[in-house]
């Protein structure tokens, strides 16, 4: 069996886990590889383990992994023939449940986030019998536990994430030694990750990864490098333009009914009001259909050529599809299989969490010729190792850098069956809009080491009347799609970008925001203000339920500071948030009493009590 070269990144922890066998870097207890997605992080762990089960550091090793469909991925990276006779190792490792000796006598386990959130005793308690080493893969899908507040914003996603945080955090404290992977520094929520060393930033509220800390060990591959060693392929970017059409319920026309908004662009140079909701429709409409025919022929056209130089086979190239929800996953499935033979109809899958063969669906389309299309929403996005992926058509909406970066990683696999390295390329569909662009310019001009310290935020559950009043402040919330329409095509390719520097990283360059976007950012801090201090008075008692809290508090501050917030200026936004960081809108609702224009509102509303003391006259 042919042995295989190392990369620069693979040969550093190859390195770094020899110097700790053979004592040189005792001190050094915890690993940080910070490597591109696609760069080829997953044999790192077999690298490290082969080391130190070798040297006797570590007794096994624990890898833990952020979905169940990526357990099977890493029994195969120590099952590997070809990296079993260059590394010269022979350990295997099982996929476990949350049952006793999850190891049965080989050299590990790999299981999920999920899986100890759900039995944390049981894994502490193996970890306290052996000496592990604990790879956590993707650790920026978990928040640091000194950002998460008593009472955090109601949010499934980012509970789950904090359970699996301090799940993992006895495990980290008590493992011999952790190796922590990950595509990307940073979190789209702007919080730390669980474990990093963090040190202040350059620029105020932010902090960075601290590369120099004591005990650490910190492995960078950039894509600049991944591409000079041809370990990823370079990506071609097709963006397709459009137009879309929607009906918006804040907008009413004379009869009370919701009015047509657009026909609106996707691009610009900037994103307007009109960006999210023009995509929201894009996506469930026509231009959907379009851009899904745009990618679906570049991936026939590709093919053809493949066979016709080579035959049938592997290494002919496949398509994957990233859908906005699971609905449009379906439709979109739907279409293309309209397009091809009803023969050939089984070779387009999907993979959803609520299809039932999902993980199988998954399996397949890595390891076999066929399918040859997948549809998919979030399942596929990251640690999905299927080399063949040549074509992605990005048809969701999420524009978070980190699951961008995960989803483009897809097709920049080489493909060992697909010919000569020169003759590969990545070919990413995505809709031309402003948002995706400002991705793919911060790819490449930033290494992604920092985090915004977030704001600390005391909200509990939120009534439904107030509920429905905060989910105006998202654009596409509500809005009907009714059409969309593709204008045109055009071509990119995407810079490989800087180097990861070893060394503490130069501060990250903000792309700089303009008035109008600060200005609307500012109003929603502000209206969340407002709304989390009429939550936590009324579950104080300050104020009986259900009588217009929200509204009151809003006319509060209106008083308070002279004017609507609707009327601030950038500096009285600023400011406006500044008093609500210091002051309590209860102890200022005698501005209120005696105020006709606040006492007619009210009756509008139905929300107004006479002031305490004064019983209600018939005027009110």
């Amino acid at each position: 069996m042919p042995t295989r070269p190392l990369r620069t990144h693979q040969a550093h922890v190859a390195a770094i886990v020899q110097a700790i066998a053979v004592g040189e870097a005792a001190e050094v207890a915890d690993i940080l590889a910070a490597v591109t997605p696609g760069g080829g992080k997953s044999l790192l762990p077999v690298i490290a383990a082969a080391v130190l089960i070798g040297a006797g550091v570590v007794d096994r090793i624990c890898w833990v992994v952020p979905r169940d469909s990526l357990r099977l991925q890493a029994e195969e990276a120590f099952a590997d023939p070809a990296w079993r006779t260059t590394l010269s190792h022979a350990l295997s490792v099982r996929a476990a449940g949350n049952n006793p000796d999850p190891c049965r006598g080989l050299a590990g386990y790999v299981t999920t986030y999920q899986g100890i959130a759900a039995a944390p005793d049981l894994h502490l308690a193996e970890f306290r019998r052996h000496r592990y080493l604990l790879i956590v893969d993707e650790v920026h899908h978990l928040p640091a536990l000194s950002d998460m507040t008593p009472e955090p914003l109601v949010d499934g996603a980012a509970d789950e994430a904090s359970g699996w945080s301090r799940a993992l955090q006895p495990l980290l404290e008590t493992a011999r030694l952790r190796l922590l992977l990950s595509g990307t520094l940073e979190r789209a929520d702007g919080r730390g990750i669980l474990w990093l060393p963090y040190r202040p930033g350059q620029r105020a509220a932010t902090r960075e990864v601290d590369m120099l800390a004591p005990g650490w060990a910190v492995v960078g591959y950039s894509r600049a490098q991944a591409l000079a060693e041809r370990a990823v392929l370079p990506v071609t970017f097709g963006a397709l333009d459009g137009e879309a059409r929607w009906l918006d319920p804040e907008i009413k026309q004379a009869d009370g009914s919701p009015a047509e908004v657009g026909p609106h662009r996707l691009f610009g140079h900037w994103p307007t009001e009109t960006t999210r909701p023009a995509l929201f429709t894009a996506l469930r409409t026509g231009f959907a259909d379009e851009l899904l025919r745009q990618a679906f022929d570049a991936t026939r056209r590709l093919r053809a050529s493949r066979r016709s130089e080579r035959g049938e086979g592997r290494g002919l190239g496949k398509l994957l599809v990233v859908a906005p929800d699971q609905a449009s996953a379906r439709r979109y499935q739907e279409v293309v299989r309209a397009w091809l033979p009803r023969a050939q109809h089984d070779t387009v899958r999907l993979a959803t969490s609520d299809e039932r063969d999902a993980r199988e669906t998954l399996a397949s389309f890595r390891l076999r010729a066929e399918p040859t299309i997948l549809v998919t929403v979030a399942m596929a996005y990251e640690g999905l190792d299927a080399p063949e992926v040549a074509v992605v058509a990005a048809l969701t909406h999420i524009r978070s850098r980190p699951w961008l970066e995960q989803m483009v990683a897809r097709a920049t696999r080489v493909d060992p069956h697909a010919g000569p390295y020169a003759m590969q390329r990545a070919l990413v569909f995505h809709p031309d809009d402003p948002l995706f662009a400002r991705f793919r310019h911060r790819i490449e001009t930033e290494q992604g080491t920092l985090a915004r310290t977030p704001i600390p935020k005391r909200q509990g559950r939120l009534p439904f009347w107030l509920q429905g009043r905060l989910d105006k402040t998202d654009p596409a919330k509500g809005i009907v799609p009714l059409s969309s329409n593709a204008l045109a095509l055009r071509y990119a390719v995407l810079k490989p970008g800087p180097d990861f520097v070893a060394g503490a990283p130069a501060a990250q360059s903000e792309l700089m925001e303009l008035p109008s976007v600060a200005e609307r950012r500012l109003r929603r801090r502000v209206g969340e203000m407002v709304a989390a201090q009429a939550v936590e008075d009324e579950g104080a008692l300050h104020q009986g339920r259900g009588q217009g809290g929200y509204h009151r508090y809003n006319a509060v501050l209106k008083r308070v500071l002279g004017k609507s917030r609707a009327a601030m200026t950038l500096q009285e936004l600023e400011a406006a948030v500044g008093w609500l960081e210091r002051n309590r809108l209860y102890d200022s609702l005698h501005v209120l009493e005696g105020d006709a224009r606040y006492a007619w509102t009210a009756r509008q509303r139905g929300e107004w009590t006479p002031p305490v003391g004064r019983p209600p006259s018939r005027r009110d």
